[in-house]
């Protein structure tokens, strides 16, 4: 994941700044195995002080891509959303990264203005969907 973006982002040294998540800052963390076991995706997903929920992490090996592995990976990250209480999901993903902006709006997540570090930043673009 981290050599993907910076060969997208090579200005940019370190992609998330002081939002990097953490084990102390992560309520859930998934791993897709593939049928040899093998992880073939990922997601991680916060609570916020708002109340909101937010996917971090989100990424699929190019070979499971189109498989349905990042559908299923974000639907669990929404469900445990709504279990620890959080009515809304945001993201953030970049403008150098169309598969995730069309794969995002896809299943239903709008553009939003953005939100902690990443407001107003020139290539974030922030989406969010609402769970109930």
């Amino acid at each position: 994941m981290g050599a993907e973006l910076a060969a997208r982002y090579p200005e940019i040294p370190d992609q998330e700044g002081d939002s990097r998540p953490t084990a102390e800052t992560v309520d859930v963390y998934l791993i897709a195995r593939g049928g040899d076991g093998e992880a073939v995706g990922c997601g991680a997903l916060r609570l916020l002080p708002d109340g909101t929920a937010e996917v971090k992490r989100m990424y699929v090996a190019p070979d499971a891509r189109g498989t349905g592995v990042a559908t299923g990976i974000l639907r669990a990250l929404e469900g445990h959303a709504l279990r620890l209480g959080a009515d809304t999901v945001q993201l953030t993903t970049g403008d150098r990264q169309p598969d995730a902006v069309r794969f995002y709006e896809r299943e239903g997540y709008h553009r939003t203005d953005g939100y902690g570090p990443f407001a107003g930043h020139p290539m974030a673009l922030c989406y969010a969907r609402r769970l109930h």
